[in-house]
């Protein structure tokens, strides 16, 4: 069965043994290959709506794996359960990830990792979770269909981070490949473009973009 590069990085970044939960699963995929990929590895798919966990079913059922992936109809972290030690979301916006996590905290205290691919504000959600008992374990960078994605890794625990280390990522600084290169280049011409579009009179929203713009001139250039 044909998986995205996405995907499959998530995958390849998931722990033997883990028990996961994978949010908004759509199709299944994503579970399909964790479990061909080692089958020590135990998952439940879960989908706000039916549809997906229908086209879910089928694709699980053509693989012969009926008995390996359980599916559960549910928003967010609702279908959570105390056997579940990984939570994996991908395709879903940054905001829309902190609010799924703000609607049951209680969980973030009981799981140990979270595999998170925000498809924006991954700032923000690095803070969110940082500031509710994890740190950052890992970071990738995957490129599908020319789109440049991060995939983060939180582990329950405490570590400090600057704001240096929130805006690009404390372990992409490390690595600073080309992938890092390129994703933050793009970001920098954006920045660009929106302050050359952007009133006078926006003083604060125009000084938090030069700002930003100095930071990823800093980092590239070097």
């Amino acid at each position: 069965m044909k998986i995205n590069n996405r995907l499959r990085m998530i995958g390849d970044l998931v722990e033997a043994n883990s028990f996961c939960l994978d949010v908004g699963c759509d199709h299944g995929l994503l579970d399909i290959y964790l479990v061909k990929r080692n089958e020590h590895i135990q998952t439940i798919g879960s989908d706000i709506a039916q549809g997906p966990l229908n086209h879910a079913k089928e694709n699980i059922k053509r693989e012969h794996l009926e008995g390996k992936i359980e599916l559960r109809l549910g928003s967010g972290l609702k279908t959570y359960s105390d056997e579940v030690d990984t939570i994996i979301i991908s395709g879903m916006g940054g905001r829309n990830m902190i609010g799924i996590f703000k609607e049951d905290l209680k969980v973030l205290k009981r799981v140990k990792t979270f595999i998170l691919s925000p498809n924006n504000y991954q700032e923000d959600v690095k803070r969110f979770l940082c500031k509710n008992g994890f740190y950052i374990e890992n970071e990738e960078f995957v490129k599908d269909n020319n789109i440049i994605y991060q995939i983060i890794i939180f582990k329950r625990g405490k570590k400090k981070y600057s704001k240096k280390d929130y805006f690009f990522g404390p372990i992409f600084l490390e690595k600073k490949d080309s992938l890092f290169l390129e994703y933050y280049g793009k970001e920098l011409k954006s920045r660009q473009i929106i302050l050359s579009l952007l009133p006078k009179n926006y003083y604060l929203k125009r000084r938090k973009i030069k700002n930003e713009i100095l930071l990823l001139k800093r980092e590239i250039d070097h």
